[in-house]
């Protein structure tokens, strides 16, 4: 390379250069500093560039419209007693099988607005904020909509079918069959969607789009997706199945919708407006659902900066199950039947930690309600032969529940903590029964994030 007051030659033909010259004599190139200059400057990719352009410059008004809505849901579950805190959790429409199981829909739209804790927030609502405004570039807001919304359903939908399976043995079980019933909420379902739509967006259109984008997308993002993957393997309490759930149904979107090109005109077809409306009213009536049924602690200023309860499953589910078999003992016992219906507030309330407590949870509210009807009738009724064979009926159907449920506490308690407690069985003039209980308990993990 030719340097000041010394001759030199040029890289581009070969000619020899004179001393200070900026550029080749015989073909115009730079040489000397010039040519250094000019390799220092990067190079881009002219149509990588007008892609960009094209499509960056668009708005991306609802990222930020579900950022907010996502922030504003966290706040005020925050002011009403903390993300963690199992009734709030429970109030505001996380995921519980149970709850789902006994008609509460919206729980299935919910979740993905609802975070558990700061880290929790802040990790979603920054890869909302990366991966958002690509998606609805590309896309358009309605499509965009539809996809954040309808993918989220879907890993919502995919974490309750898993949990109906419970815990399963080997690889694939613990991977995406964790069990239990604790509360799962998170918007890494409908992410996981939007990563599906960019990962099939790169392979579908590859022949059309610029070097950049072919890197950035399709087959650029498995680093990230397994990254992922692993890290939902590693760490307990992340739902892999709201993650898998919401991607699939990312990627089929995508396999079926074409995006929007460099120049294409604005205008989009109808019935995408009417899904994106259509799915927006499906997120209001369910949070409108969560505020007709609502009846946990409401938001206050006054909450804020004192500690939030960790979220409790197990020791509700402890709980309710000892103040429904004491119930039943009153009602049978004492004609209590305002206590029957204070133990089945509780019961509808508490959390199932698996498919089969479930089920005895569902049983032992059926006994309880049993108990107090027969607790309202007239006293010469519940004195009569009949009345006695009723309430023989009742212990009789309390004890095989009783068995059941002792059997799994024995076989299944030991996951989360619990043991029994030797207590007798109600009589039609027995003692009040005192089934599970777990004073020394663990403290159970918390929900499962998305």
């Amino acid at each position: 390379m030719p340097t000041a007051g010394r001759p030199g030659l040029c890289r581009n033909c070969g000619a020899i250069t004179g001393a200070g010259e900026t550029s080749c004599h015989v073909c115009g190139a730079p040489v000397g500093d010039a040519a250094v200059q000019q390799q220092a400057q990067p190079r881009y990719d002219p149509e990588t560039v007008r892609f960009a352009r094209a499509i960056l410059t668009r708005p991306a008004t609802f990222t930020f419209v579900f950022l907010a809505a996502n922030v504003f849901v966290f706040l005020l579950m925050y002011m009403s007693g903390g993300t963690e805190n199992f009734e709030v959790l429970r109030a505001y429409g996380a995921k519980f099988n149970s709850l789902i199981n006994a008609g509460e829909w919206w729980r299935l739209v919910t979740p993905v607005f609802i975070h558990i804790g700061w880290l929790h927030l802040f990790v979603n609502m920054y890869s909302l904020f990366i991966l958002g405004p690509y998606v609805e570039r590309l896309y358009g807001s309605a499509r965009f909509v539809f996809f954040w919304i309808m993918t989220g359903i879907a890993g919502v939908a995919a974490s309750y079918f898993a949990s109906s399976v419970g815990g399963q043995p080997g690889f694939f079980g613990r991977f995406l069959f964790r069990g239990g019933d604790g509360p799962s909420a998170g918007a890494s379902g409908a992410l996981f969607g939007l990563v599906g739509v960019l990962f099939v967006f790169g392979i579908k259109f590859r022949h059309e789009l610029p070097e950049g984008f072919k890197r950035a997308f399709g087959m650029g993002m498995l680093p990230t997706i397994l990254l992922n993957l692993v890290i939902g393997y590693t760490i307990p309490f992340i739902d892999n199945a709201a993650h898998l759930g919401g991607f699939l149904a990312g990627a089929v979107l995508a396999l079926f919708v074409g995006y929007k090109r460099p120049g294409q005109k604005p205008s989009v077809a109808f019935a995408w407006h009417a899904l994106q409306i259509v799915a927006l009213v499906v997120v209001v009536v369910g949070f409108g659902e969560v505020a007709r049924h609502f009846d946990g602690p409401a938001p206050s200023f006054s909450r804020v900066g004192q500690p939030g309860g960790r979220v409790q499953p197990v020791n509700l589910f402890i709980e309710a199950h000892n103040e429904g078999q004491a119930a039943f003992a009153k009602a049978l016992n004492e004609a209590d039947a305002e206590a029957a219906d204070r133990a089945l507030e509780k019961l509808d309330r508490a959390p199932a930690l698996d498919a089969q407590s479930g089920q005895l949870l569902e049983e032992l509210k059926t006994l309880v309600a049993r108990a107090r009807d027969f607790a309202r009738q007239p006293d010469e009724e519940r004195t009569s032969r009949q009345g006695h064979d009723a309430a023989a009926k009742l212990v009789a159907d309390f004890e095989g529940w009783e068995e059941r449920a002792d059997g799994w506490v024995r076989n299944e308690g030991h996951k989360f903590g619990i043991g029994l407690r030797d207590e007798p069985s109600p009589g039609a003039d027995g003692e009040q029964p005192q089934g599970e209980s777990a004073p020394d308990a663990e403290t159970p993990r918390g929900g499962e994030k998305k």
